[in-house]
Order: C-alpha cells, then sequence, then structure tokens
C-alpha cells in the first residue's frame, strides 16, 4: 500500500495470500504495464525487466506465470508487481486484495481493524469522488448549469454523446452547495471530503467551503476508469482559468494522465500515443475518432507520466502534440528535457507535432477533418529534428555571430547521441544546413562537426607511451582532415581580402608578421612575394594605405611568369561569392589566419617531433629532451587552437 507510510504492514494470514494468486489474473495484472499480444495459447510482450526490441517475454494464464527468455525474470502475479515496483510482499498483496476484493486477515488481530480503516479510507474516496461526480453532472442540466452546457455545446461544439462519454458537469456557484449536498443529504464525513480535495476548512468562523465553485467540470480518473480527482474550467474571468483538485491519497499530478483510462486500447491498438497539454484537446480528439490521445494535466510531462503511456505500445511511439505559441514550445522543451535521456538511448520514439498557425488540437479540428490530423501525425518530425529547427528558427547564418551561436548549440545537441548510426546521419543533415545550399562544403561541416563532437578521435591519433616512443617505434599524429584543401581556401581568401580591401591590408601585415606566418602553397606564397616587393619599392611595407593601383602593377609582373598566373588570376577578380565571402571580414582574416596558424603548427610538431626520434637519448640526452619540449609545447598549442577551430573554420567557408 501507498498509504499512511508510518503504518507497520501486519503479518498476512495464508488464506488471505492464496486467494489473491487466485483472483489475481496474471494475463489481467501484467497488461496494465505491458502490451500483451496473444500467441497460441499464451501470451507475449516486451520484457520490462531489461531492454529489448524483439517480444522474449511470455505470460501464461493457464500456468497463471510469467517467464522471459531474454533475462530469465519469472514468477506469479505477485512477483511480478513486486519486481516491477520494487515493493514489498505484503505491500503488493494488500493492493491486490483492494483491487480483487479479497477479505484481509491478519496474524494479529489487534492490527486488523487499523488495516482495514486505511483500506476502507481509500474506498471512501473513491466513493465520495464518485458522488461528487453524478452531482456535478446533474447540476449540468439544471439551469444554473445552462451556462456551462451551452458552452460545450457551442464553444467547444462537442455532442451529447461525448458529454456523456468524458462525465462532464458543472460546480455551482454557491461556497457550501456540494458540502450541503455530500454532508447533510448523504452523510459522508467531513474528513473524507476534505481528504478527497472537495472542501477546505475557512480560515476564520469554522466550517468548510466548497473548493469548485461555478466552474465546469472535469473528471479526472485512473488506469482503471475510477475517478480520483476533477479539473475545473472557469466560465467567468475567475484566475486560474483552470484548476486541478489538490494532491491527495488518490491523485498525483504527476503520475497521472488525463483520458489514459479511454486511451489505452487506442495506444496499444494504433500503437503509438499522442500528448496533448488541455482536456478539450483530448476529449477533442476522441469526439473526433482520434482515440490514442491523452492530456499532460497543463503540467510539464514527467517522465513517471511517459513510462505509464509506455506501458501500452509496443513501439514506444510517442507524439507531443503541444500548442505551437511560446508557451506551449517552452512545454515541449520542458517535456524533452524530462524524457531526453530515454529518447537519446532510442527508448521512446519522440516525435513533436506543432499544427498549422499556432492552432491547439481543439482548434484544429473546428476547422479541419480528423484525416487532415491523422495526416500531420503521420508526417511528425522526431525530436531531434524539430530541435534543430528550433535552433536555427528565426537566426540569419549568414551572420558571423548567428552561425557560430547555431553550431555551438548543434554540437551540443549531438554529442548526446549515444547510437553511432544515429548520430552519423544527424551530423550529415546538419552540415547540409550548414553549407547554405552550397554542397562543395558539406564534407568540411561534416569534419567540423565530428571535430567538435569528439575532437581527439576527429583530428589526432591516441598518444603512444613513453616506453613505445624509447623503443624506437614511429610515432606521428593523422594529420588534419582535408588539410589542403582547408589551407588553399584559407590562404586565397586572406590574399583576395588584401587585394580588394585596402582598409584590411595593414592588420593582416601586422598578424603574419605577430604571428611569424607564411604562405605554405607555392603559388601564393609567390603572390605575397611580389606584393612586399612593390610595397619595398614604394616604402610602404608598413603602411595600409598601399597603391590604389596595386592589382593592376601586379598583372603587369605576371606577363613574365606565365605558369604562375593560371593559379593565381582568380584572385583578382570577385564574383558575388567572393563578395560575400570578403564583406564579413575582420572575422574571416582571424578565421584565415587561424588556419594557416594551425597548419604551420602542425608542421613545426611534425619536426621537432621527427627530430625526437632520431636523437639517441643515452648519447645525447640534453639534445633529446630540448626536442621531447619543444614538440610537446607545440602539441599543446595544437591542442588549445583546436578548441577554436569550428568558429575558424565555418567563418572561412
Amino acid at each position: 500500500m501507498t498509504n499512511n507510510k508510518a503504518m507497520q504492514i501486519p503479518r498476512l494470514h495464508p488464506d488471505t495470500i492464496e486467494e489473491v494468486k487466485l483472483r489475481a489474473d496474471i494475463v489481467d495484472v501484467v497488461s496494465e504495464y505491458v502490451v500483451l499480444r496473444k500467441r497460441g495459447k499464451d501470451f507475449v510482450g516486451l520484457c520490462p525487466f531489461h531492454d529489448e526490441k524483439s517480444p522474449s517475454f511470455t505470460v501464461s494464464q493457464t500456468k497463471q506465470m510469467y517467464y522471459c527468455f531474454g533475462c530469465q525474470a519469472g514468477g506469479n502475479a505477485i512477483k511480478f508487481v513486486m519486481e516491477l515496483g520494487k515493493r514489498s510482499f505484503a505491500d503488493v498483496v494488500l493492493d491486490l486484495a483492494r483491487r480483487y476484493q479479497v477479505p484481509v486477515q491478519t496474524l494479529e488481530p489487534e492490527q486488523r481493524q487499523e488495516l482495514q480503516r486505511q483500506l476502507s479510507l481509500r474506498e471512501q474516496l473513491y466513493e465520495v469522488l464518485a458522488s461528487s461526480a453524478q452531482f456535478y453532472q446533474h447540476a449540468l442540466r439544471q439551469s444554473q448549469g445552462q451556462k456551462a452546457l451551452q458552452y460545450l455545446q457551442s464553444n467547444r461544439q462537442l455532442k451529447e454523446e461525448t458529454i456523456q462519454q468524458f462525465g462532464l458537469g458543472f460546480a455551482p456557484a454557491g461556497w457550501e452547495t456540494l458540502y450541503r449536498y455530500l454532508v447533510d443529504d448523504k452523510h459522508y464525513p467531513v474528513q473524507i471530503l476534505e481528504k478527497a480535495g472537495l472542501i477546505k476548512p475557512r480560515k476564520e468562523g469554522g466550517g468548510y467551503y466548497d473548493v469548485f465553485r461555478d466552474r465546469l467540470m472535469i473528471p479526472i480518473r485512473d488506469v482503471q476508469g475510477r475517478i480520483i480527482a476533477f479539473g475545473g474550467r472557469t466560465l467567468t474571468d475567475e484566475q486560474p482559468k483552470y484548476l486541478n483538485s489538490p494532491e491527495t491519497e488518490l491523485f498525483s499530478k504527476g503520475k497521472t494522465l488525463f483520458a489514459l483510462d479511454q486511451a489505452k486500447g487506442g495506444i496499444s491498438q494504433l500503437d503509438q500515443a499522442v500528448v496533448v497539454e488541455g482536456y478539450f484537446d483530448a476529449i477533442a480528439l476522441h469526439a473526433a475518432g482520434i482515440n490514442n490521445a491523452v492530456a499532460s494535466l497543463g503540467t510539464a510531462l514527467s517522465l513517471e507520466q511517459v513510462r505509464l503511456i509506455l506501458r501500452y505500445t509496443e513501439s514506444k511511439q510517442l507524439v507531443l502534440n503541444f500548442d505551437a505559441d511560446k508557451a506551449g514550445t517552452n512545454a515541449t522543451e520542458r517535456a524533452i528535457g524530462e524524457i531526453a535521456e530515454l529518447a537519446y538511448k532510442g527508448e521512446v520514439q519522440l516525435k513533436i507535432l506543432n499544427l498549422p498557425d499556432g492552432k491547439d488540437a481543439d482548434e484544429y479540428l473546428h476547422s479541419h477533418t480528423p484525416e487532415d490530423y491523422g495526416e500531420l501525425l503521420k508526417n511528425a518530425p522526431l525530436w531531434l529534428d524539430w530541435q534543430i529547427q528550433q535552433i536555427i528558427q528565426d537566426r540569419d547564418l549568414k551572420q558571423a555571430t548567428d552561425f557560430q551561436q547555431v553550431t555551438q548549440q548543434i554540437v551540443k545537441l549531438l554529442k548526446n547521441i549515444a547510437n553511432s548510426d544515429t548520430r552519423n546521419y544527424y551530423v550529415s543533415y546538419c552540415a547540409e544546413i550548414l553549407s547554405l545550399g552550397d554542397t562543395r562544403l558539406i564534407p568540411l561541416r561534416v569534419e567540423n562537426l565530428l571535430t567538435q563532437i569528439a575532437p581527439a578521435a576527429a583530428t589526432y591519433s591516441k598518444p603512444v607511451s613513453a616506453k613505445k616512443a624509447w623503443g624506437g617505434g614511429k610515432v606521428s599524429p593523422s594529420p588534419l582532415p582535408t588539410e589542403r584543401s582547408l589551407l588553399e581556401h584559407a590562404e586565397a581568401l586572406l590574399l583576395r581580402i588584401y587585394l580588394h580591401c585596402p582598409e584590411q591590408r595593414q592588420g593582416i601585415i601586422d598578424e603574419l608578421e605577430e604571428r611569424d606566418l607564411q604562405f605554405s602553397l607555392s603559388h601564393h606564397r609567390f603572390l605575397w612575394q611580389q606584393i612586399l616587393e612593390i610595397l619595398s619599392d614604394d616604402g610602404e611595407t608598413k603602411n595600409f594605405a598601399s597603391p590604389p593601383n596595386l592589382i593592376s602593377r601586379l598583372q603587369d609582373q605576371f606577363l613574365e611568369f606565365d605558369s604562375e598566373i593560371g593559379l593565381i588570376s582568380h584572385l583578382f577578380h570577385v564574383d558575388e561569392k567572393n563578395q560575400k565571402e570578403i564583406l564579413r571580414t575582420p572575422q574571416v582574416v582571424q578565421a584565415a589566419i587561424a588556419c594557416m596558424d594551425l597548419v604551420m603548427l602542425e608542421k613545426r610538431y611534425r619536426h621537432f617531433l621527427e627530430l625526437w626520434q632520431q636523437t639517441d637519448p643515452e648519447a645525447e640526452p640534453e639534445r633529446y629532451q630540448s626536442y621531447y619540449q619543444a614538440f610537446y609545447a607545440e602539441k599543446i598549442k595544437l591542442q588549445q587552437i583546436d578548441r577554436q577551430r569550428l568558429f575558424s573554420i565555418t567563418e572561412l567557408l
């Protein structure tokens, strides 16, 4: 039992235990937690005790036993509930005894009265809540309830059969209307009404008042269909718009889903659950024949609620259809946060459905058919796709700041994907988005993302041990992916900016001198030497205001060098794509410099590493140590600059 935790569970009489075993059908019990399908004379489903994709969990109705061929879990109905809920034997037996109406006997007669009182409390709560629901339904048909009935029929467009199906009612406006009915007419104890969350004590003057007044009443039921609480919607400007019952012995908001009692069959049949925000969203969907929908009672979807839903779907497919406004988006984000761990592991197939024009399900069905909704449901994106769209929404990826922030958020999202195939798929997908339609850039974007997700694996080989190095084994780091193409693009971009953006020239010269950088590719190095010669001739090496006819003079000089001009002539011209690139200075200048710096560091690292490997530590210990310190220092610099590679590479591409 879950109530009165301070009470010590008594020792149960063997007759009670045997009677529970006889009455508690194992298929009925297990079906509350596992989707079972008939196979021959037995039932099969996915084992709740371990992760599996194909069912190996069998339930025998004739033997009243369950067994899993995967993890070897097995036993009767009592053991199943004990193992699944981590509960005591007596606790489970008492719960099943109440459920199947088995008289409880104990071995300590003095404890029997207290035990029966506790069992009786829950039964009294169920009874008084059922009586309250009948009262509210009756009031809906009276003159005082006409406004509420009109609201249901006109505003919500609900038919009579739907109103009755969900037991909708009306709480009159009086302060003690329900109180007088239940206490004076039905003679229920006041304490039971208070424990059921129906009344509250007055702060002054004594007495009680009704919790729900002048509200449209919506019964909340447990999985077995018993009323455990109410939701009340105001028909005036009173706040809050929706008021739920307080937490009680029977009702916990974070562990309950509205309409699950009516939706569990549809969820199992369709192998999919739809979660909406509001009561009337769920009611409207059921009225439209979409009977696999539940509502989250206006709170962020909890992990316990998700696990409750997943009992009834074999494929674990869950669709969140929250409102598309800011509040609904925030609710969706919170829900994802709660169940992200399950989603990342693939334990739930989570999809997100945002209806057009920011409508909720109820509003949408007023102007569209159930088939329209079903089509949207069918095409709802997976939660990762939705998350990615949220990240790039209202962002201009052509702007450096937006590009950097979007990339960082995408990397953070991708890092959490455990399945390598899924991760690789989304790396490629995000690379396409970040390439802005230029398919040539996709491989580089992929490399950028992989480097950020697992930089050590993407850039360098695993460091070797000192013992292996001393033994003379060849040690060399893996080269940077696409190093040649990346370097060529960076150097060409830097030279093009220098040629066409006079205001950037002095800054470029200063950066190259400060970092002691040189152009690595021979045709770029040749062009830079020609530039420096012209500046030297004009005495303007340290002056960014170089001759306005620099490009013309260079072209004249290159008339003598036919072989070189073919490799660099494109730098003297600017097309639309080039214009967009050079307009992003000075960020692009810094990115290109960083890329060149990275390559130079890599070269120095390899150079000192090779010298260290070729040096005999016993014959030249000082030189050996010096080379070791030199290559290790370059390695540290490489690791530091590598953390900046994402911004650098994405900027210059």
